[in-house]
């Protein structure tokens, strides 16, 4: 059962800590996002939905400011973020990208201590703090009983969580999350996003994460952002976005949505074609 069905309700009267203004970002002369404001709540899991190229990723790396902007601003702690130092954002703000990979041999501790870079130094070396936040850290992911095993020969799931573990290391209250449960098996994935709840609903991190999978976006999410072409079309908690009107408009999904009986969590069921509207469906495929 989600942790985020008996955990306190997020504080969304708290400062917001990262915000785009009016942002437009995309790459290689192609817009991607058009003007999106956006503010990420404060100690809770924001999922970011849409279709392919619908912009999610884009505005993930954008607020993480791996991606500037070509116009508008990101804001952390009231400060132009693409203006401030690598390091100092890194002690701020944790992201782990899509689909990341470790050099051949990188141990599990080797590989959570890269959260630590941030605060190392000419003046500052390895210290004791550092080694309790790796030890922390892998605690927390559950991996430090295979610490010392090479990453590479772990499975997915496992490998997942190491770099969970490296982004906790970096002690920051501010995680971005870009499609974290991307080919794994569905228990592994519920099993990963389980634990991203508690750190948002025990630890009170704030987490802004990529999904592509509806229901478990719509089980786990406090908060579900729906984009399309470039723009934001809904924001707001499941119980109210999580719509069939909704998904036909995002993703031009014909489903019903119900509740599951013992949180009341909205679920989509996709609508079964008959065989004359999936022949007429194909055929408008390809003609267009």
């Amino acid at each position: 059962m989600p942790l985020n069905r008996h955990s306190p309700s997020p504080d969304y009267d708290r400062q917001p800590r990262l915000r785009g203004d009016s942002v437009c970002a995309g790459y290689n002369g192609r817009q991607v996002l058009t003007n999106v404001d956006f503010t990420v709540h404060e100690g809770s899991v924001t999922v970011l939905l849409g279709p392919n190229g619908s912009g999610k990723s884009t505005l993930l790396k954008t607020l993480a400011r791996t991606l500037a902007p070509s116009a508008g601003k990101v804001l952390l702690d009231g400060n132009d973020i693409h203006r401030q130092p690598t390091r100092t954002v890194a002690q701020q703000l944790g992201i782990l990208p899509q689909s990341p990979t470790a050099p051949d041999g990188l141990t599990v501790r080797e590989l959570v201590g890269l959260g630590r870079f941030p605060y190392q130094s000419l003046m500052r070396q390895w210290s004791r703090h550092d080694e309790a936040a790796v030890e922390e850290a892998m605690a927390v992911a559950d991996v430090a009983t295979f610490a010392d095993r090479p990453v590479d020969a772990l499975s997915g799931g496992q490998r997942q969580r190491c770099w969970i573990a490296m982004v906790l290391a970096q002690e920051t209250d501010l995680l971005l999350l870009d499609e974290p449960t991307t080919f794994l098996d569905l228990k592994v994935q519920v099993d990963l996003l389980e634990l991203l709840v508690s750190l948002a609903h025990t630890q009170g991190r704030t987490l802004l994460v990529v999904l592509h999978d509806l229901n478990l976006a719509a089980a786990y999410a406090d908060r579900l952002v729906m984009m399309k072409a470039g723009r934001i079309l809904h924001d707001g908690p499941p119980e109210t976005v999580f719509t069939a009107d909704n998904l036909k408009q995002v993703f031009d999904l014909d489903a019903q949505v119900i509740r599951e009986p013992l949180a009341g969590r909205p679920v989509c069921v996709p609508v079964k074609r008959t065989v004359a509207e999936t022949a007429s469906f194909n055929s408008s495929v390809a003609t267009t």
